[in-house]
């Protein structure tokens, strides 16, 4: 084994250039370290200016998400050794604006996620003397695969319709949404049906099916997709036949 290995890693600061600079380290080859390890190493032993944004480093708050070597990957879960002999090329993630060095800017998601209404939505709550809403084991599993979603947003760095399209609402929103309209405590499911099915929504994909290749968490974005394709095409013929049940 190497005792060191080189990163190449993308450098944007705004104050200082105009345009993205690869800046190389060299660190210390671990068999045990993770991406994560080997940047947090540059940033408390090299360079302290480096930006990122990191928190738990156990796959789960999803916010280390970074290209490496052109892959959208957690970089809490991605081992140095993968990528021997090196180098190893670390840049933000991409389809997002970066606003520092690492740091993407991650607004436009926040705002389509929320767009989906993310929450358990009842067009009337039952009394509490009657208890909690019960849910067998059944129900919970129809939508347990897509409430995986730790919002890394890993999917839609690697979807080529983001990318041209930065409209679209995007794979990790859409299973989401389904999250919620297979949880049979919801109501919300016709709503989020109609904004799904508006011009940026379902039928803006091209089931390249990227988004579920690199989910760290096997969401499967693209199977919620089309799982929704078949549930808004079904409305639509619904709304042709039976035109008097949606008045």
């Amino acid at each position: 084994m190497p005792e060191k290995i080189s990163l190449e890693v993308l450098r944007y600061r705004p104050e200082e250039e105009a345009e993205p600079v690869y800046q190389s380290y060299e660190v210390p080859f671990r068999k045990d370290w993770v991406i994560l390890d080997a940047i947090n190493y540059i940033k408390d032993n090299i360079d302290g200016t480096l930006s990122y944004r990191w928190s738990c480093r156990m796959g789960v708050c999803g916010s280390c998400g970074m290209m490496v070597n052109g892959t959208p990957v957690l970089t809490c879960a991605t081992f140095l050794e993968k990528y021997l002999p090196g180098p190893i090329r670390v840049e933000p993630l991409d389809n997002f604006p970066v606003v520092r060095d690492l740091v993407i800017e991650m607004t436009d998601f926040m705002e389509k996620l929320k767009r989906v209404q993310p929450w358990i939505v009842r067009e009337e709550e039952k009394p509490l003397s009657e208890g909690e809403y019960l849910q067998t084991p059944v129900e919970l599993e129809d939508y347990k695969q897509f409430s995986m979603c730790i919002n890394c947003m890993l999917c839609y760095s690697a979807c080529p319709v983001y990318g041209l399209e930065p409209t679209f609402i995007g794979p990790a929103a859409i299973a989401i949404a389904q999250r919620y309209n297979l949880d049979n405590r919801d109501q919300g499911n016709q709503q989020r049906l109609e904004i799904l099915s508006e011009d940026d929504g379902i039928f803006e994909c091209t089931l390249v099916g990227e988004c579920s290749a690199v989910c760290p968490k096997d969401v499967d974005p693209a199977g919620a997709i089309q799982r929704f394709k078949v549930a808004a095409t079904a409305n639509w013929w619904k709304s042709l036949l039976m035109p008097w049940g949606n008045k």
